[in-house]
């Protein structure tokens, strides 16, 4: 099977880069899948999860906005925030979650409230 080389990068440090089949991405237009061979594309990201599919097997991690710069061989995402919710304790998911529903609280466009609400629906639901 064909692959792509994906790396997730975080200001914090680099928390995937592999080789794998297919990646889904919380685009800020909606869902993006990609896979080897993809056209050259730079898409913004909400917050979401990011789901990495390799080997019949799947691995979801969350990202708080950035962006995915995607071409045939690549696809690098630059993520203002990104961890791997099995490895994330209670205390930092509320932690990200009360910053989240400030953003929210704060925002003063549409696109700004359609971003922070990403966050806060995707936090809660890591928090349940």
């Amino acid at each position: 099977m064909a692959t792509i080389k994906f790396e997730l990068v975080s200001p914090e440090r680099v928390l995937i880069s592999d080789d794998v089949e297919h990646v889904v991405l919380p685009g800020s237009e909606g869902e993006l899948g990609v896979l080897p061979g993809h056209a050259p594309v730079v898409v913004a990201l909400k917050a979401g999860m990011i789901t990495v599919i390799d080997g019949g097997s799947s691995k979801k991690l969350f990202v708080k906005g950035g962006f995915a710069e995607v071409n045939p061989e690549a696809l690098t995402v630059l993520a203002e925030h990104a961890f791997d919710p099995a490895d994330a304790d209670k205390s930092m998911i509320a932690q990200l979650l009360s910053i989240a529903e400030l953003e929210l609280s704060e925002a003063m466009d549409d696109e700004a409230q359609f971003m922070a609400q990403a966050a806060v629906d995707e936090l809660r639901a890591l928090a349940a």
